[in-house]
């Protein structure tokens, strides 16, 4: 399977050191199915969220695949009214990636980034690669020098998930 995304293509523009994962999709799996498939804890997979604030300006979130964001928190942290999450087809016409294999790096616009303040702690995280099924590791810190992404405290706690017996 080639790695040729945008993704990759601008990752390596920047000189990005990073691995290539690739993984078995599941749909509406999510990084529960990546950590899983990949043997790596969820909270080091982090998930490109597209969100748009009052004015319908998009922005990426960039948040622990085990968390959720708190959209009133993250609001009031860069100064907007409110901030939503985008519609699929608005994701796919600002970044040109599709839902579940968006990924930050070489959208198709260039939209501002916003990460978990605790991700930068870790000391490498997974990140979609552009397109489903595929993740690409990197340190932190890379994310912050080649996109200018900005520390966010808006993680909250995912709630717990009805499970059903098999």
């Amino acid at each position: 399977m080639s790695s040729a995304t945008p993704a990759i293509h601008f990752l390596r523009r920047h000189g990005v050191e990073f691995g290539e994962h690739p993984y078995r999709y599941e749909d509406r799996g999510g990084t529960r199915v990546s950590a899983r498939e990949l043997g790596i804890d969820e909270h080091i997979v982090v998930k490109t969220l597209v969100m748009q604030d009052d004015q319908q300006e998009p922005l990426i979130v960039l948040m622990h695949g085990d968390r959720e964001v708190s959209t009133k928190q993250l609001a009031r942290q860069i100064g907007r009214k409110t901030v939503e999450p985008c519609a699929p087809a608005v994701v796919e016409r600002h970044t040109g990636y599709v839902v579940g294999g968006c990924s930050p790096f070489g959208t198709r616009k260039e939209l501002p980034v916003f990460i978990e303040r605790t991700v930068l702690e870790i000391d490498r995280v997974y990140v979609n690669g552009g397109r489903r099924g595929f993740l690409v590791s990197l340190a932190p810190s890379e994310i912050v020098r080649v996109l200018g992404a900005t520390g966010v405290d808006v993680g909250i706690v995912k709630g717990p998930r009805e499970s059903f017996p098999s």
